[in-house]
């Protein structure tokens, strides 16, 4: 008898079976009664479910077309339907490390036909898990140097200008400016403190300085959006930045904000709003793109370069953001904008979504490359020169993938340093 018949009641074989003529006797005819997955556990479902926010959890009905757009599953086994299954076997999703796998990017809601949200399921199990201690320790790090310093990098909150005394071009602080001002550049923790992040602060500097905006930045009084951290599960921590951040806002007068990131864009635009905090916002390439006009004529030195972009999930599939950061590049003139076939709604994770920017050490052991380092792989296949970005997570990211790929020749650039060489000819 097969294996696991054993567990059926009852089985009908016909010795002689002749179907249309044709003589199917034997066990090609075999039926089974209905069996019954006595290893089903609904209980592990439940307990996902019942948490606010996680709901829909239960909704999965295992078509699996999660599985082949999830970028964690391209580099292990994962996906939103695996994690069904798994829970209905005995798998509890609050204190397993597939928890902290799930970056948030929103890929499997976009195929779901049942809406099953992971971006609203996994903060929701991750906020339990952190209450009860179960928390990654590099996550845990995180967590506390942001709650400590304003930011997850660990430094001083006293330093978050201090970029501004290698521009080059002014760089208002609002409480010195006194005055209304038409933007505010809300500047980030990456921009303000990763030396990377830097380089693309700098360069916005000058754009906005060549461009006469009329804006000013925060300085100390900024601290970290904190929207990575509730998606890691750190939501009193999110509701203590997002309730400093707004009334620091709301301390200045002025028109419409610009955000150098996209999860700071996600942060002000659905979370804080949540909170009471509704004003123009908009990612610095939705800004600049409507500034075309203007920024066009500035682009005077050819950067003759095959570039291939990668949208970043929060500006494209979270916000449905794709052309802006096109029409930048495709403003530079001499640069081949080549796409990669994972692109725009389909495009590829970085792996920093969700708190994995905080979660590499952790990730490494349940996958077989990093997400960073597939997406790299990707671009090199394609014959790219520089792969952009726009995301202040992805410089430092993509790079240090290029490096441990074997790709030194790609070279990983901000839009914004790309639109500042072409400005200034230091290709």
């Amino acid at each position: 008898m097969d294996a696991g018949l054993d567990k059926v009641d009852a089985i009908w074989e016909k010795e002689t079976a002749i179907i249309d003529g044709i003589d199917i006797s034997g066990p090609w005819n075999r039926m089974f009664e209905q069996r019954v997955i006595w290893e089903y556990t609904p209980e592990l479902i439940d307990k996902v479910a019942d948490l606010p926010g996680a709901e829909s959890f239960s909704w999965c009905y295992q078509c699996a077309a999660c599985v082949p757009v999830c970028p964690v599953d391209m580099v292990g086994d994962y996906g939103p339907r695996k994690l069904y299954r798994k829970a209905q076997t005995g798998t509890d999703l609050q204190s397993a490390d597939d928890l902290w796998l799930c970056t948030t990017c929103m890929n499997c809601v976009r195929v779901c036909k049942k809406v099953v949200d992971m971006v609203q399921i996994m903060p929701a199990v991750r906020e339990q898990a952190v209450l009860d201690g179960f928390v990654p320790e590099e996550l845990q790090k995180a967590f506390e140097d942001t709650a400590k310093y304003g930011n997850p990098l660990g430094q001083s909150q006293r330093k978050r200008a201090a970029w501004t005394k290698k521009s080059d071009a002014p760089v208002p602080i609002i409480k010195d400016v006194k005055r209304p001002v038409d933007v505010l550049w809300y500047v980030g923790s990456y921009p303000s403190y990763h030396p990377r992040g830097i380089d693309a602060a700098l360069a916005a500097a000058r754009i906005f300085h060549a461009l006469d905006i009329d804006y000013a930045i925060l300085g100390r009084e900024e601290k970290d959006d904190g929207d990575s951290q509730r998606l890691a599960g750190e939501n009193g921590l999110f509701e203590m930045l997002a309730e400093h951040n707004i009334s620091v806002f709301e301390k200045y007068e002025w028109e419409q904000m610009v955000v150098t990131g996209p999860h700071e864009y996600n942060a002000f635009k659905k979370e804080y709003a949540k909170l009471g905090f509704e004003r123009p916002i908009q990612h610095y390439t939705q800004f600049l793109s409507d500034h075309l006009d203007r920024l066009s004529p500035l682009l005077t030195h050819e950067v003759q370069a095959k570039v291939t972009f990668h949208d970043p999930c929060y500006l494209g599939r979270h916000h449905g953001e794709y052309d802006a950061p096109r029409a930048l590049l495709n403003a530079i003139p001499g640069l081949e904008l080549v796409e990669m076939g994972r692109c725009r709604e389909n495009g590829y994770c970085c792996g920093g979504g969700g708190g994995g920017m905080w979660l590499d050490s952790f990730t490494q052991n349940h996958t077989t490359m990093r997400l960073s380092e597939r997406r790299v792989l990707e671009a090199a296949a394609y014959g790219a020169d520089i792969l952009a970005v726009c995301c202040p997570f992805e410089v430092s990211r993509f790079e240090d993938a290029a490096k441990s790929t074997g790709n030194d020749q790609l070279r990983v650039l901000d839009i914004l340093e790309l639109l500042d060489m072409s400005m200034r000819g230091e290709i």
